[in-house]
């Protein structure tokens, strides 16, 4: 990419905004679908948002993170969205995590 640096980060926190509010719209795909199918999800998001904070020595609660990318606190969204795993979901998952 032949841009400047401002630039290219500016660009690269507009595709994280846009991915987060995709995936506030999509509250129908649960966070184990996306890590059987992508290998992270939104807790992952707001993970590395908070490592990032840390490593830029930026003052982010986890809690802080969380809601930053659920839109809500996730105890909230947790309550207002997230269903029972099934059994051929977590099996798919303890399967993926049993490489790392």
């Amino acid at each position: 990419m032949a841009i400047d640096e401002k630039t290219r980060t500016e660009l690269e926190a507009a595709v994280f905004r846009r991915l987060v509010e995709h995936l506030r719209g999509r509250t129908d795909v649960q966070n184990i679908e996306l890590m059987n199918l992508a290998g992270f999800c939104r807790n992952c998001l707001s993970n590395w948002l908070k490592e990032a904070a840390d490593d830029k020595g930026v003052a982010l609660s986890k809690d802080e993170s969380r809601e930053a990318v659920y839109g809500m606190p996730y105890e909230a969204w947790k309550a207002k969205h997230q269903t029972e795993a099934t059994p051929d979901q977590v099996a798919a998952m303890k399967k993926s995590q049993a490489g790392h």
